[in-house]
């Protein structure tokens, strides 16, 4: 019978340190990568039924996937604000947003962002 030699036999204890830095390395990424993500909230009304007649007609916006018209008239983003100033009276604050086909949603923010320097109008996006 041949004698085993006592190294063969033996197994080497297994080093949890190496596995411990790699845990610790992915935690630490995970956790400054979520930090750097910033997250907003934009609030959307939808259209309900009317509870009672408007004052002035709402502004209308049709927004597609390369257009923005304002009451029929197309203008750019950039110059939504201007625009609709000339068409707001003192008591006019609703907006209507009407979505045309394959519009993004990343659109949807990019419009609702340049409405929200604007607190005091109403939005509201048409389904």
């Amino acid at each position: 019978m041949p004698l085993r030699s006592a190294a063969v036999g033996r197994r080497r204890a297994l080093s949890m340190t190496s596995l411990i830095d790699v845990i610790f390395l992915l935690l630490l990424f995970f956790m400054l990568s979520s930090t750097f993500t910033r997250f907003s909230e934009i609030p959307l009304t939808a259209a309900s039924a009317g509870t009672g007649a408007a004052t002035a007609p709402p502004l209308f916006l049709q927004l597609g996937s390369d257009d923005l018209r304002l009451n029929g008239a197309r203008i750019e983003l950039s110059n939504l604000i201007q625009q609709a100033d000339q068409f707001l009276k003192q008591g006019d604050r609703q907006v209507l947003v009407a979505l045309g086909n394959n519009v993004s949603s990343q659109r949807l923010v990019d419009l609702m962002v340049q409405l929200a320097s604007r607190p005091e109008l109403s939005v509201t996006v048409l389904q």
